[in-house]
């Protein structure tokens, strides 16, 4: 053992699950050193402290008046104003709107701010009141769950005993096979916080079968011979992961490999859940989505139960009723009662998540079936088994390969996850198994089952196996990296996307890998990106291979935007460097730049703040323009801004250097010509700063999508520091807007931010000012004021509350009763209210309930039967299948019935209903203003 152990009293193994959580210790001071597990004390009424087998994973933010006074305390914090575990999940039953769900799901969400408060989502982005919720964070939920199972473990068991405190131990948190190096971080950070400061993760495919492990260890691994293959099938309330696991004959015995890992998949229990729910819901109202998302959240908590009961107990009755109680005030308001059979259950959980299908089946790409409920990104395909054979036969050949078998099936099937504890669906799951390789292994065959009896506990118990493994007792799978992580380069040519492997699957962790071939050479004190690639399913990569990527086969990884500083600040200097991945003990990525020829090295970091950008480049666009051409436009440039020429026909003389109309620039031409205009002075006159502004923002336009759009748009804020060279012409201050409009997609939140507060006065109905603004007049020419306005609605970062302020001041100021309003009026609303925002995170969109009444006023404008009316309404009420963010159904069957009136009608209903749509050429020029840049498309992997 070693020495390092007797430094620890106790090793713990958590599972921070994201429907519950779960602890197992093992206490080193013990003889037989035995895995038990610790009743965690919590809240189960007011009031009421008890011990549970687990923590169910659920936050509940109480109001001053919810709860009679102290019925939050704990016994070791009487000051506790939240309360997480049992009586959270039910109290929450009772009032949605203060309760954080699948915090653990949020944590691999992209698509918002995971550090930031947006929890409970939907509730989170309303405007509060005094009685309002306070959110939280996603870390910060996970964080709270992990903080309430070091206090109890220090109240219970520690009692004041040195050495015996829950952060002094050996800790090993698990977290999903297909977390991403994102994920794993932002886990660890809530961790941190929870009072955890060092912490091993540890993936719970691999968890639950070190827990098998543990419990067969002593009996020789009876009927495990080499050559087999274990399929882990673990389907928790959140997530689905697979994993396979080899086994080997070696001098000393078995041992064990962890030979593949699946894709993350965001499906499981919660979903099913959700699929009951809906049934309920059309049973109680006529059809699904009708019901809002506070009494859609109490029927999915009695449709859990109702599953439990239907799937669980051979015993329960052949149905089950849901009720939900009534609610006065209500569209749908009445109590409502359905009726839910084990026959219902059947058909809509074992066919819809579990169909028999073929061995060679596929992922239906474009299946949706209200799968974003809680905003969150789930698959679009729920069959759990579709996705179960596309990873099985995506890894057979390599599975041939190392095993040396000629057919490879699974022998074995190790289940695991609450989602299956059903036996039903187990049994279903091994039949469709056993019929994939008949003709392999035999007719009749299926899988053998290795007996989980606690699978609600499993994960913790054999995290807790592995922490006495990681002190040197006990039996190891080799695993390593699950995957392999590449960086993209350039100037190599080939289909697909040019990168080089940094790290193989299987690196072993706490090990480093330093590449002597390629080389690179990178810029100092300029801002640089490192794209990162990582991949499940390549394999034979070597460190140091250059490689062209299939997009189909990576996960992109948000992108390292870094300044290598080197030398005298300000010098811009190209230096060789090389690369190198250490795979850190407790389990997380880290990559360093070393120069080659000094002691520098710089560690380069995600940035976990930022979104997946929500737009693609085309490579190898640019390559397509003669450089002499480049060169030209860029020598008008000068003559314009730096010469005697006219700037007023620069348009034309560019387009003619160029030989190509300006829609057609693509976009490494146009950022290359944007450096350009960013060097050249634009307070010669009023002509040549309009001009100047112009060009520049369609240059920048939409403000992302090159890698160095971050470091330009700093560049550009000084600009908005400055003000105008000329705030006394109007032509200035219109391009001004203008420039600024185009560009807001690359602000920062805090940018955007200082932007609104310093604009507010001028804009805000009913609020006079007699300061004077640099270069806001107080009387506006109408086409400055629509500008600014537009400008406005492109701050898309900006809090929900706060774009719901000037959506509301834009309906006081230019939606009159009987008016028609113009058409850069319905823009600018439709962009403050959109459904599905275009680069800021899904949490800063203006809640359903605030633009339904806006619609109030938008009814009784009037509706001219005009294209860029239906694009707004679509914008408006666009139907995403997250009740946090869809408007109420007659307001949302009022447009759709108006729609039918407007030429193309059809087409702009389908966009509206059909949550699965995608934007065309015409709706992207619609919501960008104007054309996106040539090679810049929109992604949808916002929803």
């Amino acid at each position: 053992m070693p020495s390092d152990a007797p430094s620890y009293r106790y090793v713990i193994g958590i599972d921070l699950g994201t429907t519950n959580s779960a602890v197992a210790y093992v206490d080193l001071a013990d003889e037989d050193r035995a895995i038990r597990f610790f009743e965690v004390p919590q809240l189960v009424a007011p009031g009421e402290i008890a011990p549970q087998p687990v923590l169910p994973s659920f936050l509940y933010l109480p109001g001053p008046y919810d709860l009679p006074a102290g019925s939050t305390a704990l016994p070791w914090d009487v000051r506790r104003t939240y309360v997480v575990g049992t009586f959270a999940r039910e109290q929450g039953a009772l009032v949605p709107g203060r309760l954080v769900a699948s915090a653990k799901s949020w944590l691999s969400h992209a698509g918002v701010d995971r550090t930031a408060p947006i929890l409970p989502w939907g509730a989170a982005r309303r405007v509060h009141g005094e009685n309002g919720v306070k959110p939280v964070s996603p870390v910060e939920a996970s964080a709270r769950y992990l903080r309430h199972l070091r206090e109890a473990w220090n109240h219970v068991v520690a009692g004041g005993q040195e050495g015996s405190l829950f952060e002094e131990q050996l800790i090993i948190l698990t977290v999903p096979a297909s977390f991403d190096e994102v994920a794993r971080e932002l886990t660890l950070a809530a961790a941190r916080q929870a009072g955890l400061p060092r912490v091993i993760l540890l993936e719970e495919p691999l968890a639950a079968f070190y827990a098998w492990l543990a419990r067969h260890e002593d009996a020789g691994l009876e009927g495990l011979t080499g050559g087999q293959l274990i399929l882990v099938c673990d389907v928790g309330g959140g997530t689905t992961d697979f994993s396979i696991i080899g086994v080997r004959a070696g001098e000393q015995g078995l041992r064990f490999d962890r030979l593949a890992v699946g894709d993350h998949l965001l499906l499981g229990g919660d979903n099913m859940d959700h699929t009951l729910a809906r049934h309920a819901e059309a049973l109680m109202t006529g059809r699904p989505g009708r019901l809002d998302a506070r009494r859609w959240h109490q029927l999915v908590h009695v449709c859990r139960q109702a599953k439990e009961k239907l799937l669980g107990d051979p015993a329960a009755p052949p149905s089950v009723d849901v009720t939900l109680v009534g609610e006065a005030g209500k569209l749908i308001g009445g109590t409502l009662q359905a009726t839910i059979t084990r026959e219902d259950a059947d058909r809509l959980l074992l066919e819809g998540f579990f169909p028999e299908v073929e061995p060679d089946a596929r992922p239906e790409a474009d299946r949706r079936a209200g799968l974003a409920e809680l905003g969150l990104p789930y698959e679009h395909d729920p069959a759990i088994t579709r996705h179960l054979a596309a990873f099985w036969q995506r890894f057979a050949a390599y599975l041939r390969d190392e095993t040396g078998r000629e057919a490879v099936f699974p022998d074995y099937v190790l289940f695991n996850g609450g989602a299956l504890t059903p036996a039903p669906l187990r049994d279903r799951l091994r039949r469709i198994l056993g019929s994939w390789f008949e003709a392999e292994a035999g007719a009749g065959w299926q899988p053998a089952e290795l007996e989980n009896p606690y699978p609600h506990l499993a994960v913790a118990a054999g995290a807790a196996y592995y922490g006495k493994v990681r002190l040197g007792a006990g039996v190891r799978v080799g695993s390593g990296s699950p995957r392999a992580f590449y960086v993209e380069v350039t100037g190599h040519d080939g289909d697909g996307l040019p990168a080089v492997c940094l790290a193989p699957r299987g690196m072993e962790e706490d090990a480093t890998i330093r590449l002597d071939a390629p080389g690179f050479v990178a810029r100092t004190n300029q801002p640089v990106t490192f794209q990162l690639y990582s991949s499940s399913t390549r394999l034979g990569d070597r460190p140091g291979d250059v490689v062209m990527l299939e997009p189909g086969e990576v996960t992109v990884l948000p992108p390292i935007r870094t300044v290598l500083r080197y030398g005298k600040k300000g010098t811009v200097t190209e230096i060789p460097v090389r690369l190198s991945v250490h795979l850190t003990a407790v389990g997380t990525l880290e990559l360093w730049c070393h120069a080659e020829d000094t002691e520098h090295r710089w560690r380069l970091l995600f940035d976990v703040r930022q979104e997946v950008d929500p737009a693609g480049t085309a490579a190898g666009v640019a390559e397509t323009l003669d450089e002499a051409l480049v060169e030209r436009a860029v020598r008008h440039l000068r003559d314009a801004f730096e010469g005697d020429a006219d700037p007023a026909p620069l348009r034309r003389r560019l387009e003619e250097a160029l030989d190509l109309p300006r829609e057609e620039w693509p976009l490494p031409l146009l950022r290359k010509l944007a450096d350009v205009v960013l060097d050249l002075p634009r307070d010669r006159s009023p002509q040549h700063e309009a001009r100047w502004l112009n060009l520049l923002g369609y240059l920048l336009r939409p403000g992302f999508g090159d890698p160095v759009d971050e470091w330009r748009m700093r560049a550009v804020w000084k600009l908005w520091l400055e003000g105008p060279a000329f705030p006394d012409r109007p032509q200035s201050r219109f391009e001004w807007w203008v420039f600024w409009r185009r560009v807001a997609g690359g602000l920062t939140a805090s940018r955007q931010e200082q932007i609104y507060h310093e604009v507010r006065p001028f804009i805000q109905p009913k609020v006079r000012t007699s300061k004077e603004h640099r270069f806001i007049p107080r009387r506006m020419e109408a086409r400055e004021r629509m500008e600014l306005w537009m400008a406005l609605a492109g701050l898309e970062r900006l809090g929900a509350d706060l774009r719901a302020n000037l959506g509301q001041w834009l309906l006081a100021a230019h939606f009159k009763k009987g008016v028609a309003p113009h058409k850069l009026e319905w823009w600018a609303l439709s962009r403050l209210g959109a459904r599905q925002p275009v680069h800021g995170p899904l949490d800063s969109v203006v809640p359903p309930d605030t633009v339904a009444t806006w619609f109030k006023t938008i009814f009784n404008v009037r509706l001219e039967r005009k294209d860029y009316v239906a694009h707004a309404l679509v914008q408006l009420a666009r139907v995403t299948g997250d009740r946090a963010r869809d408007l109420p159904e007659p307001v949302v069957n009022r447009i759709a019935r108006w729609l039918t009136q407007v030429p193309g009608g059809q087409v702009f209903r389908e966009r509206l209903l059909n949550p699965t749509s995608i934007a065309g050429e015409e709706e992207t020029a619609w919501v960008f203003g104007e054309a996106l840049p040539a090679g810049l498309v929109l992604s949808e992997t916002t929803d």
